[in-house]
């Protein structure tokens, strides 16, 4: 079964905007990798101030292939968002990179043993 990988980004008030701003203008840039299957964006509603970043990949080992390859270029500035979601962005010739929208990072990782979808008809 699937493995999930869910980045628990604790985000000030002031910085929501700005991380989902990111985050938007990366659309496209994990979808089409080997083995992705998933990706969602989750607001706080209440309570927290943490955003949930969840990714749901085919295995372990196509998520390390994407954090090896496109997703470790897209923080080093090369990737075609020109950087990381919900951190730095790259800029234009050398310019300093924007500060991260989250104030803290904790990446969780699961297995799926049982999941269901909605009966059809």
């Amino acid at each position: 079964m699937s493995i999930v990988k869910i980045n628990a980004l604790t985000v000030p008030a002031e910085q929501r905007e700005v991380l989902e701003q990111r985050f938007a203008s990366r659309a496209g840039s994990v979808e089409g990798s080997d083995g992705f299957e998933w990706f969602e964006l989750l607001r706080p509603v209440e309570g927290t101030d943490q955003y949930l970043v969840y990714t749901r990949w085919r295995s372990e080992e196509d998520f390390q292939a994407w954090m090896e390859g496109p997703m470790k270029a897209a923080h080093q500035g090369g990737g075609a968002a020109g950087g990381r979601p919900g951190g730095a962005a790259g800029g234009e010739g050398g310019a300093e990179r924007p500060k991260p929208a989250a104030t803290g990072s904790s990446v969780w990782s699961f297995e799926v043993v049982q999941q269901a979808a909605p009966k059809q008809g």
